[in-house]
This record gives C-alpha cells, sequence and structure tokens, in this order.
C-alpha cells in the first residue's frame, strides 16, 4: 500500500512497493497561470514569480503570481458555485461522490501528471507567497474553513487572522520533531530500516520525520553502526531516475538552513558519524547524515530540521525516554521498537502524540485520523474526524399537529 509519506505495507519496510510510473523528464510546461472558475487569467498585478529546478538549479518557468485581488475573484467564483442553485449545489450526494471516484481515478492514471474536472468555480488555484495570498486568505470575511500545513509561527498567524475576520474554522497540521524509541529487546533490523526510512524519505522534507531517535544504551552503539551502514549507502542523485532514493532539497533557504543545523551540531558536540555537509559537483543535494552522543539541548535535537539528518540519542530507563520525548513543543507523530506488548502499551499511552506506531513507522491509512497535540497542530484529517471539519451540524424541530379525534 503507498500511503502519504512513503510505501508501507502494513507498516513493514520490507514488502515491494507499488509500481510507480516513469517521471517525465521533458514535460511541456503548460499551466502557469492563475486557475479560477475552470479559467486560466494572469494575475491583477501582473506579477510573476520564477520557479527553479533544485537538482540543477536552472530556472523551470515563470508563474503568475496571485495577490489579495486575485485571492478576491477566487471568493468570489467559490461562493457563486456553492450558491442555492448551482450546479454543485444541484448534484446530490452520489453524483458527488461519483464526481470525487473520477477524480481518483484521474489521480491514478495520471500520476506523473495531474488532471482535474469540476464545476466552475469548486477548484481554484492561486499561486503565490504567504506574506499576499496566504494573508488575503487567512483574513477574508468570506473564507468559511482554512486547513493549513507548515510551521508553528505561520499557524499561529493564520489563525490569529482568522479570529479577527470571520472567525473561520481552521485546522492546522504544524510539523513536528518526532520520537522514535528503540528498545532494547526490539527487531534491531526492522527498526534501523524504520528508522531510517522514517528520517531520510523525502530528503528529510516530512511532517512525521523520526527526527529524535532515543535508543536504548545496551544497544545503543549497534545500532549507530547500522544506521551508518545504510546512510552511506543511500543512492542520493537524479530524482527522475528510478534508482535514487534521496534528492536535492526544496529550496535554497531551506538548504542554507538544514546545513546551519548540521554545523551546531558539530559545534555542540554531537559526533558527526557520516555526511555533514552539501554534495560539491550539483545542485541543492546534502549527504545524507547520522550523529550520534546528541543531548537533549542540542539544536538538532530541538528544532524540526526538515533535512536529511538523523539525530541518535540515547536512554537507560523507560520513565526516562517518557519525559524527555514529551519535552518539547511538538506533538504530532512517534514511534516505538519493542517485542513486549506491554511495553509498548505503556509508551503508547504515556507518549503524548497524535499518532503512535508500533514496529513500524509512516504506517498512515484514510481510515485513521491523523494529526497533531500540543502545538504540532488543531484538528484531524483522514478518518470520519476529518470529516466533521467540513461539515456543519444543523437541528431542525418540527411540530406536528396533533390531529387525533
Amino acid at each position: 500500500m503507498a500511503t502519504t509519506n512513503g510505501p508501507v505495507e502494513n507498516g513493514q519496510p520490507d514488502k515491494k512497493p507499488p509500481v510507480l510510473p516513469r517521471p517525465v523528464r521533458n514535460l511541456e510546461i503548460k499551466f502557469t497561470k492563475i486557475f479560477i472558475n475552470n479559467e486560466w487569467h494572469d494575475s491583477k498585478s501582473g506579477k510573476k514569480f520564477a520557479t527553479y529546478n533544485p537538482s540543477t538549479l536552472e530556472k523551470i518557468c515563470d508563474v503568475q503570481e496571485g495577490d489579495k485581488a486575485d485571492v478576491d475573484m477566487a471568493v468570489e467564483a467559490a461562493r457563486a458555485a456553492f450558491q442555492r442553485g448551482s450546479a454543485w449545489r444541484r448534484l446530490d450526494a452520489p453524483s458527488r461522490g461519483h464526481l470525487l471516484h473520477q477524480l481518483a481515478d484521474l489521480v491514478e492514471r495520471d500520476r506523473a501528471i495531474l488532471a482535474v474536472g469540476f464545476p466552475p468555480g469548486v477548484v481554484n488555484i492561486v499561486p503565490g507567497f504567504g506574506p499576499t495570498v496566504g494573508a488575503a486568505i487567512s483574513s477574508h470575511p468570506r473564507i468559511n474553513k482554512i486547513a493549513f500545513t507548515g510551521s508553528i509561527e505561520v499557524g499561529k498567524l493564520v489563525k490569529e487572522a482568522a479570529s479577527r475576520s470571520n472567525l473561520k474554522r481552521v485546522t492546522l497540521e504544524l510539523g513536528g520533531k518526532n520520537p522514535c524509541i528503540v528498545c532494547a529487546d526490539a527487531d534491531l533490523d526492522l527498526a534501523v530500516q524504520c528508522a531510517h526510512q522514517g528520517v531520510f524519505f523525502n530528503q528529510g522534507q516530512c511532517c512525521t520525520a523520526a527526527s529524535r531517535v532515543f535508543v536504548e544504551e545496551q544497544v545503543y552503539a549497534e545500532f549507530v553502526r547500522r544506521s551508518v551502514e545504510f546512510a552511506k549507502k543511500r543512492p542520493v542523485g537524479d530524482p527522475f531516475d528510478v534508482r535514487t532514493e534521496q534528492g536535492p532539497q526544496i529550496d535554497q533557504h531551506q538548504f542554507d538552513r538544514i546545513l546551519d543545523l548540521i554545523e551546531s551540531g558539530k559545534e555542540e558536540g554531537a559526533k558527526l558519524e557520516c555526511g555533514g555537509s552539501a554534495m560539491k559537483d550539483r545542485g541543492l543535494f546534502i549527504k545524507p547524515t547520522v550523529f550520534s552522543e546528541v543531548t537533549d539541548t542540542m539544536r538538532i535535537a530541538k528544532e524540526e530540521i526538515f533535512g536529511p539528518v538523523q539525530p541518535i540519542l540515547k536512554f537507560k530507563t523507560m520513565e526516562e525516554v517518557i519525559r524527555r520525548a514529551n519535552s518539547l513543543e511538538y506533538g504530532l507523530t512517534a514511534a516505538v521498537f519493542t517485542k513486549s506488548l506491554d511495553r509498548a502499551l505503556e509508551l503508547a499511552s504515556a507518549l503524548e502524540s497524535g499518532t503512535v506506531w508500533i514496529n513500524c513507522y509512516n504506517a498512515i491509512y484514510a481510515q485513521a485520523p491523523f494529526g497533531g497535540f500540543k502545538m504540532s497542530g488543531n484538528g484531524r484529517e483522514l478518518g470520519e474526524y476529518a470529516l466533521a471539519e467540513y461539515t456543519e451540524v444543523k437541528t431542525v424541530t418540527i411540530k406536528l399537529e396533533d390531529t387525533r379525534p
């Protein structure tokens, strides 16, 4: 089964992932405009922004840059699409479901090139930046719901703007510094593989990344040794090559931030086991990096790195690791590797995380709600809980006339 965060079959990393379509190397760029009311538009301001290939640093194209005026136009189209009597409102539930299934079929058919088809105004896309488009959406009085994924700092701004405008409903997924706890009795091969994939998947640019690996002291040295072997063998290179497992970071800003955090790890006394620098002969590539002898006060143990960096910490007791795992403001996911069901349940109950995986990682399914505790966000994606975020409850009471003789 392919999950949102990587190929996982019942949580096991040794299953073969489904066959993926070959990437399109020389894709013709057709759509660079703003999509509103099923039509393509130039931005009202006439502004554009460039997007770059992080593998080569070459410019791909210029994209129309949306602003408040474009958001206003998109909102009006969306409001019209949801008015009584509109094409969308006239569709009954089975018809809407059929349309959504058609979209799912298109996604599966065109996984390399996504196609979409809905009544005008139902889907609108406004490319742009947080201070302009993001701010306009968050504060817009005619938008009823926002789902935001990003940083804690921006999440706070979104929620503040929503409260100052029309008290629109907001769900937030704000990342994590996720503890992955490996007990001495764990299947070490499984734990090493899962922790490796858990942190290096998508170049580490993943909100669920296993970016704090706590290993019980009896098996710490062996876990580090095997983790380094895995990291050194990870294929880094062209993301269009099916053999590649790690491509470039998303942009220069993130690239620089990751390298800064790597340098902080060196300066603060962590032991650099492998990696620790950029790939010199190419774009925004960073070598898979493993640190041992990491302590809780180091930046790489506290901050969300969002890059290919694996900090490995040591622990002695269950009470200690629970306290340390729960010590940060994040609470998105956690993982536990142990053969003891009692220990697994004890840790699962004690960890302040919205999701806890036992002897697996990134096992995400459409039926299971996903979201964070504490500063990792509000609300849930997936599962029945997610539907409640997009629906309103209405009570209708009818007094019936008593016609009894």
